[in-house]
């Protein structure tokens, strides 16, 4: 099992949390230092069964600059939204899990997490 987290984050802080009182074991990767290649990011999102803007963080200051709001949310502009979150991580959404099984969850509610735990 991965977890994405940024550490400053509370809800990433929590699914730490609960994933060391589960005694699961995981591997870290704090994606702003690491960042995800487009690829990666495409791979996560079909594990979620997810499109990127749904996990994009619109109301981050890189979004904005780019005026993210204003994208289409269209299977054509999928690939420029992802290389968006590739170039400028802080764009994701967190704490993003994914399993050994295939599973992947924003690990964002107390339900979402659960689903990972044993």
């Amino acid at each position: 099992m991965e977890i994405w987290i940024n550490p400053r984050c509370g809800k990433c802080r929590a699914a730490l949390g609960a994933l060391n009182d589960a005694g699961v074991e995981y591997t870290v990767r704090r994606y702003l230092e690491e960042p995800p290649t487009a690829a990666e990011l495409a791979k996560v999102l079909e594990r979620l069964g997810l499109e990127p803007w749904d996990i994009t963080r619109i109301d981050e200051q890189a979004a904005k600059d780019l005026e993210m709001k204003d994208w289409p949310r269209e299977a054509g502009e999928r690939d420029r939204w992802i290389a968006a979150m590739a170039e400028h991580p802080i764009l994701i959404q967190r704490p993003i899990i994914t399993a050994d099984d295939g599973h992947a969850i924003v690990a964002r509610t107390p339900d979402a997490l659960k689903s990972v735990l044993p």
